[in-house]
């Protein structure tokens, strides 16, 4: 590869902008953004809303966002980590999760909205291809509140985590346009999808059966590997209710706190906590002194 020195001249610097910046270091796919964001002109200026998931090593992150002149506007958000509060506390990435956590998003928008009560959604999950209709009122028809699934720059095949998110956001009665085919369960050669198959995932029977046979083949490594449920007596076969009793909680109380007796910690405890991991740099006698012992240590050995 040919040597390309770079020349920060005014052009340069005319162009450094956050938009290219992110295009060339390949964070934002601005081909779907555009989409994305793009509004008819005959909506008048009304928000085109779009829900964005990203996934973290630990945490699931959920946002209903709009776009504006100024940025983007978050108008909600839901965290996988919050799931604790209902009685999830493991496994909080996983499609499960996933699931509970567009459940969550979905009852928090329309509850802030006062919506939540014409629009329900599907209390209990059964797996079946759904979309929110328009519901019938006193004032007469409804319209429901309508978002479009913004996935990043995840891969979206078949069985991805970020449809669970979805299809909890629409179970919980926001309206977001999809099809079934991505869902785990669906026959691509019959075009069907399997209700009992995406039933499983929803109630985390996927994990339940790897549960099990993790514990019959390989016992250290399912100690290893289910550690956290072992110590919060999580088994297999309560998985599913357990996930069902979060649901429900969910839909009574999209808002609650985790319940927690340990005091929180200020400010310089917090600082303080951090310093633990931050490494300190030595002076020069220091590390004079750091050589001079290695050597030590190697001629003792010699």
């Amino acid at each position: 590869m040919v040597f390309h020195k770079l020349v920060k001249n005014s052009a340069y610097f005319s162009r450094f902008q956050t938009k290219y910046r992110r295009r060339r270091e390949g964070k934002t796919d601005y081909y779907a953004r555009k989409r994305l964001i793009t509004q008819a002109k005959n909506k008048y200026n009304a928000p085109k809303y779009r829900l964005v998931v990203r996934f973290t090593n630990r945490d699931i992150i959920m946002q209903i966002v709009t776009s504006e002149i100024t940025g983007d506007k978050v108008f909600c958000a839901a965290y996988a980590h919050e799931l604790r509060a209902y009685g999830i506390q493991n496994g909080l990435t996983n499609w499960a999760a996933a699931y509970a956590t567009g459940l969550l998003i979905a009852r928090r928008v329309l509850k802030k909205l006062g919506l939540d009560e014409d629009f329900a959604g599907v209390e209990e999950a059964d797996g079946e291809y759904t979309l929110t209709e328009a519901a019938e009122t006193d004032d007469g028809e409804r319209r429901p509140f309508k978002a479009f699934l913004d996935v990043g720059l995840a891969r979206t095949s078949t069985g991805a985590r970020v449809f669970a998110a979805m299809k909890g956001a629409s179970d919980g009665g926001i309206l977001i346009p999809h099809s079934e085919n991505r869902f785990p369960g669906f026959d691509i050669e019959a075009k069907e999808l399997d209700a009992e198959t995406l039933k499983k995932y929803i109630f985390g029977g996927h994990v339940a059966e790897y549960m099990e046979t993790l514990a019959d083949d390989d016992e250290e490594r399912f100690k290893g590997q289910f550690g956290r449920y072992i110590e919060n007596d999580v088994e297999a076969d309560g998985l599913e209710e357990l996930y069902a009793e979060a649901h429900k909680a969910i839909r009574e109380d999209p808002w609650k706190k985790e319940d927690s007796d340990e005091p929180k910690k200020s400010k310089a405890e917090w600082k303080k906590e951090s310093l633990k991991y931050k490494t300190v740099k030595l002076t020069y006698a220091q590390r004079g002194e750091r050589i001079q012992k290695k050597i030590a240590e190697i001629r003792a050995t010699a």
